[in-house]
């Protein structure tokens, strides 16, 4: 069966992950890493069969074959990276809070997005977790004001996180604001030292202006059904607690273990969006349907 082959930029934790999801992906062939040093990510990849270097962006703009390529570095290397796989015609998910790209949530705005969008940007772990939410509590209620916490292990919180927390509760607070429709949003994001380490949870505040409570509860409903089809490990903690015109509701994410440990589910849900995201663009390059850029 034929694949869309796709390279990897950020032989990280997020990279290396990314690599074994893609392994398992009916639509995409995993074919180069890149990093900039011989790190253990780029020794892993060598050691599973596929092509490595360490000339990053450049070894990936090079490669006529990869179609595809997800972007783990950091928000300021998407900065330069993204005018360089421009020009090399590729198409790229962006896994940092860089924002070249339109934000993307797959089960709210994947399929509005122009078929010819080449830079999806995958906003935050946060995002991935609490926009979801956010979107069906406004599109139930209307909602002037949305807040999320969102805490997760410190373990699970690498260099590249710690480095981008600024651009971390920006970009989630605009893609409240964007994409989950908030006329105001705000992020704030825990590093929790607790050992053993403890799953990631979002808390989502919204103050609403038309407080319907089974509407609410059957949009928030819809959409957690809608994420699990792409993040298994999604789910309730706590369902819509409405008093008044606010709205507090409680997600954990437990990851899928592919190869970062289950509290990991930070890592883990933005890379199954980011995965499931490239995917659809996959099948419709498969399929011939629209001519990607």
């Amino acid at each position: 069966m034929k694949k869309i082959k796709a390279g990897i930029i950020g032989p990280g934790n997020i990279g290396t992950d990314l690599m074994y999801k893609i392994m398992k992906s009916s639509n995409l062939e995993m074919k180069l890493m890149a990093g900039i040093v011989e790190s253990e990510g780029i020794k892993r990849a060598a050691g599973l069969g596929f092509e490595t270097s360490i000339r990053g962006v450049d070894a990936v703009a090079a490669d006529d074959e990869i179609r595809i390529v997800f972007d783990a570095t950091s928000a300021k290397a998407h900065l330069h990276n993204a005018p360089i796989l421009k020009q090399a015609g590729k198409i790229v998910m962006d896994m940092t809070p860089a924002a070249v790209g339109p934000y993307v949530v797959p089960c709210v705005n994947l399929d509005s997005l122009p078929s010819d969008t080449d830079n999806f940007n995958m906003v935050t772990c946060g995002g991935q977790a609490a926009v979801p939410i956010a979107y069906a509590i406004n599109r139930a209620a209307d909602s002037e004001y949305t807040e999320i916490v969102s805490a997760l292990s410190s373990k699970s919180a690498g260099p590249g996180t710690r480095a981008n927390i600024d651009e971390f509760t920006e970009t989630t607070s605009r893609a409240l604001e964007i994409v989950a429709g908030s006329d105001k949003g705000k992020a704030i994001i825990v590093l929790n030292p607790a050992n053993p380490p403890l799953m990631m949870t979002n808390t989502i505040y919204a103050l609403v202006k038309t407080p319907d409570v089974a509407r609410i509860r059957e949009s928030v409903e819809a959409i957690v059904k809608e994420v699990k089809s792409y993040v298994p490990g999604y789910r309730l903690r706590v369902p819509p607690v409405i008093d008044g015109n606010k709205v507090t509701v409680i997600v954990e994410v437990e990851g899928a273990g592919d190869f970062l440990p289950a509290y990991s589910g930070n890592l883990d849900i933005i890379n199954q969006a980011a995965v499931a995201t490239a995917e659809k663009v996959a099948a419709r390059l498969l399929n011939g349907k629209e001519e990607m850029a």
